[in-house]
């Protein structure tokens, strides 16, 4: 029986970064330009004053310190407060295709193998820059592959369920090796003058390369044990940008044709459903969360992380037992598990047990239980 390993994992970063600070003193001087320009609308009561953000908000809301992102210029700029990403040519390759590359050769080299080893890639990510060609057919020709490649959108948890895909693909003998791609440039669709949601994202992308048994030293690697994939239709959480916008006479201007949520909502429905669907699958495979050495959780708010170990255990986790990455990282989406089990893997032993657990937008939730061989 072929079984599926997680043999290489690799992280793209971009180098530029926002602290709160910097973040909030953009967002600040935009609530003066914006309360100044409309006094006379304030004054009559016809519009509510924006109020400004504060560090201290940020950091007990989220556990955000930081975040990398591809352009700061742009997000601090409080006239234009997005990032500037010009287009760039037919011939050129893409940014997402440029993040790819860097996670995925990262991810080859750990594992000890090349893009003759890939029979597939698959790009799993919240936002593509294009619906077609697919990024990742591009991807999979800089790298010189001699196979298939597709794109998936599952939100946050995008990752989990490429990570399901090519387990699959592995398994039944489709590809001997996947690539699964998720480069996020969450700051392209975040809306940096929403006072609630201003601080969430940053950019990353990560690459998991999954092999069968066979190819993979004795040792090496993590054999994947079972994922589990669960969706329940919600609002809550949305983004309706999309190539019908152009056919609406108000265009694209919509403040939902960015990130939207309600995070309250979000924060108590998601969390239960999320340590419910672990728990669930550890009993399907006679495991317990003592069996665990490790969660490597979606990052997207520790408070939430927290709550979500804590039902899982049955106790606090500590920083061990459920890393924290996103205090650097912001939320990734569907990266932020992944940069987690990147970081946060190489001290496990054999035979020791760990998942990663993705969710978000959906709902979705993604999880995938692994063992160190």
């Amino acid at each position: 029986m072929i079984r599926a390993v997680i043999s290489g994992t690799g992280l793209y970063t971009p180098p530029a970064t926002i602290t709160n600070e910097e973040l909030v003193k953009a967002f600040n001087a935009f609530v003066e330009l914006h309360n100044a320009r409309h006094a006379d609308d304030i004054a009559r009561g016809d519009l509510e004053p924006l109020q400004p953000s504060s560090s201290a908000f940020i950091e007990k809301a989220s556990g955000i310190k930081r975040r990398h992102v591809i352009d700061k210029q742009g997000i601090l700029d409080p006239e234009r407060m997005c990032p500037n990403i010009p287009d760039r040519t037919n011939e050129e390759a893409s940014v997402q295709c440029e993040m790819a590359l860097a996670a995925c050769n990262e991810a080859l080299k750990q594992a000890g193998k090349s893009a003759a080893d890939v029979d597939a890639v698959i790009v799993a990510c919240s936002n593509m820059q294009r619906p077609y060609p697919a990024i990742s057919v591009e991807v999979q020709d800089a790298l010189g592959i001699d196979g298939f490649a597709y794109d998936m959108n599952v939100a946050c948890s995008s990752a989990t369920f490429g990570l399901q895909a090519a387990a699959n693909a592995v398994e039944n003998g489709t590809a001997r090796a996947v690539l699964v791609v998720s480069p996020e440039i969450c700051s392209g669709h975040l809306n940096f003058r929403d006072r609630d949601s201003h601080f969430i994202f940053g950019d990353a992308c990560t690459a998991i390369l999954v092999e069968r048994d066979a190819d993979v030293a004795e040792g090496q690697g993590f054999e994947v044990l079972g994922t589990s994939l669960k969706t329940k239709y919600s609002n809550n959480i949305r983004n309706n940008f999309g190539f019908l916008n152009r056919g609406d006479k108000e265009g694209i201007n919509k403040p939902d044709k960015l990130f939207v949520q309600q995070g309250r909502k979000v924060f108590k429905e998601v969390s239960p459903l999320v340590a419910e669907t672990i728990l669930k699958q550890l009993s399907s495979l006679s495991l317990s969360p003592d069996d665990l050495k490790r969660m490597w959780l979606h990052q997207a708010n520790l408070n939430m992380n927290q709550l979500i170990a804590r039902k899982v255990l049955g106790r606090d986790a500590d920083t061990k037992e459920a890393p924290v990455i996103l205090d650097e990282y912001a939320n990734t989406s569907s990266a932020g598990s992944i940069i987690a089990f990147h970081k946060h893997k190489d001290d496990f032993g054999s035979g020791e047990l760990g998942v990663i657990c993705s969710f978000g937008a959906g709902y979705s939730i993604g999880s995938v239980v692994v063992r160190r061989r």
